[in-house]
């Protein structure tokens, strides 16, 4: 399988994880809010964070698959570009208009702009891909060149 660097640009959010043993980089990303092995550099407090989309990418036999919770994020505020090998997935969500007067007791949603890059293996086929935005949910998929699919090979017994 080909593999695909991914390049941050707003801070991670949490990832998904199976496992219960502790991992101190995750502790780090979590807590400082910063990637050891990303290529950004740190966000201090009282730095504007911006919104950062929860990415999920798989690779099939015949595609590659990005998907990306966008809840709030309209089809015109997202932009999807490949430039030869590198996929950049960027958008913005808007803080909704208050009131004078109005008093939050709680508020934890977040807004602004997010970039998210990929580099992506040889044998894509660039000029095919398809992005869907549909319930809050964006799917990027980026088909593989027919050379780069797998293929089954029969073994014969003898």
């Amino acid at each position: 399988m080909a593999s695909i660097a991914v390049h941050k640009e707003a801070p991670m959010q949490k990832p998904v994880r199976r496992e219960r043993e502790w991992d101190p980089f995750r502790t780090m990303r979590d807590v400082l809010r910063w990637d050891p092995f990303s290529d950004s550099s740190p966000r201090w407090f009282g730095e504007e964070l911006g919104f950062a989309a929860a990415f999920e990418v798989k690779e099939t036999a015949e595609a590659f698959v990005f998907k990306a919770d966008l809840p709030g994020i309209k089809a015109e505020d997202l932009d999807v570009k490949l430039t030869q090998n590198r996929l950049t997935i960027s958008g913005k969500r808007e803080a909704e208009r208050t009131e004078k007067g109005e008093t939050f007791y709680t508020f934890e949603r977040s807004y602004g702009s997010f970039a998210r890059s990929f580099t992506l293996p040889e044998g894509t086929l660039g000029e095919k891909i398809d992005a869907d935005l549909k319930d809050g949910v964006l799917t990027v998929t980026l088909p593989k060149k027919p050379e780069a699919q797998p293929k089954q090979i029969n073994v014969k017994a003898k």
